[in-house]
């Protein structure tokens, strides 16, 4: 003795209340004017390629960045700071496109990790002598 609406007055129901057809354009502009980029209009991700390396694009020249992450462990941190920049710096100069500015920060980056390294290594080593030659 459940009273369950019926399938036809309930879909009845529903589709009075929508609309019997869209007649305004689900956009605020006109299909062709050109403000709005269909989904798959135009050219895909894939085929845009003004961002790629080209031919002509000389080699990436070192930027020892691996060294210089390794020299930031050494106990000499203004130094092995300035090597990470040079790094840094050379790969920002190779992607704007200043081929000689990275490979010139690029061998920076290098001597002053190396220096770094040295610095860090004869700190420690004057740490440890003077440590355990103390009575």
């Amino acid at each position: 003795m459940d009273r369950q609406p019926e399938a036809g007055k309930a879909r009845t129901a529903r589709s009075a209340s929508l609309p019997a057809s869209p007649t305004a354009p689900m956009s605020q502009y006109a299909p062709g004017s050109g403000l709005v980029k269909g989904a798959l209009g135009g050219s895909s991700p894939e085929a845009n390629t003004e961002d790629d390396k080209t031919e002509e694009d000389p080699p990436m020249p070192k930027n020892y960045l691996w060294l210089t992450i390794i020299s930031c462990f050494c106990p000499a941190y203004p130094i092995n700071i300035v090597a990470l920049v040079f790094s840094i710096m050379s790969l920002n100069s190779y992607n704007d496109g200043d081929y000689e500015g990275a490979r010139r920060l690029g061998r920076n980056a290098k001597w002053v990790a190396v220096a770094s390294i040295i610095i860090g290594l004869l700190i420690i080593t004057i740490s440890c002598v003077v440590h355990f030659t103390r009575k």
